[in-house]
């Protein structure tokens, strides 16, 4: 069994959302820890600890969407599944998401050669399941590769990559797809190519479309994957439990691929 590692690390001081949405880190060594250790034991002094150290230990001031995530359809919009219930229901948070969603067989859509904030459409996702031969079946967890993927931690990453149209997500859901994911740091074109195109047409559907799909059919995706240069189109699992919060929009996974 070989596991590929789908997920980054959670890491500060690099461009890996916007400026106001960036985790920050808090490292404290064995030194400088020392009392936490020896205040829990009266009479204890630091000389009494193992050459010194007391725990390494970390605090974080961090955003459910930062790193390697999964959204719930929470996070879309406040009501989903309109196109299968008569005035949908009540979006599901992070911590009612089915489990067997995530953990399911993997498709990889390669996009990486369509330019940064193109938008993709059903024909796009039809022929590239074409070119790889394959039909999608419920379940099936489908990641694209974009440009985004090489350009992780670098100045120009929130502009890179393609996005995900609504009517080219709706083609996924409609087959069953309940899982998506991409390697870029949002399931739409990046805000700054919407931005422009909004500027021309005023029109505010464009914003945020292939996350909005989720109101029609719910759905969760995972943002800001890694290596998926290195999966084959198909042949492989994905694993992507979510971190458990209580009624959160989003929770941090570990993504990987399992291939036998």
């Amino acid at each position: 069994m070989q596991i590929i590692d789908l997920s980054v690390a959670l890491e500060s001081g690099i461009a890996s959302d916007p400026p106001a949405m960036l985790p920050q880190i808090n490292y404290m060594n064995h030194r400088e820890t020392q009392a936490q250790m020896t205040d829990f034991f009266p009479g204890m002094s630091a000389q009494d600890l193992p050459d010194g150290d007391g725990w390494a230990v970390e605090t974080l001031v961090v955003s459910t969407h930062n790193g390697t995530h999964l959204d719930a359809p929470y996070h879309h919009h406040s009501t989903m599944d309109r196109a299968l219930v008569p005035g949908g229901r009540p979006s599901i948070t992070i911590d009612e998401v089915p489990l067997d969603w995530c953990f399911q067989p993997g498709v990889k859509l390669d996009f990486r050669h369509f330019p940064d904030g193109y938008v993709v459409t059903p024909e796009d996702v039809e022929a590239e399941l074409n070119r790889i031969n394959h039909s999608l079946s419920p379940l099936e967890i489908v990641v694209i590769n974009t440009s985004a993927g090489a350009a992780y931690g670098q100045p120009d990453f929130l502009l890179k990559g393609c996005g995900m149209g609504k009517a080219a997500t709706m083609y996924l859901l409609e087959r069953g797809v309940r899982v998506t994911g991409t390697d870029a740091w949002s399931w739409d074109a990046p805000f700054y190519h919407t931005a422009q195109r909004y500027a021309e047409s005023h029109d505010p559907s464009i914003i945020w479309e292939g996350h909005r799909a989720s109101m029609e059919i719910g759905y969760c995706h995972m943002e800001k994957l890694a290596n998926l240069d290195q999966l084959p189109a198909t042949g492989f699992r994905i694993s992507c439990f979510p971190f458990k919060i209580k009624r959160a929009s989003a929770g941090f996974v570990r993504a990987v691929a399992i291939m036998e």
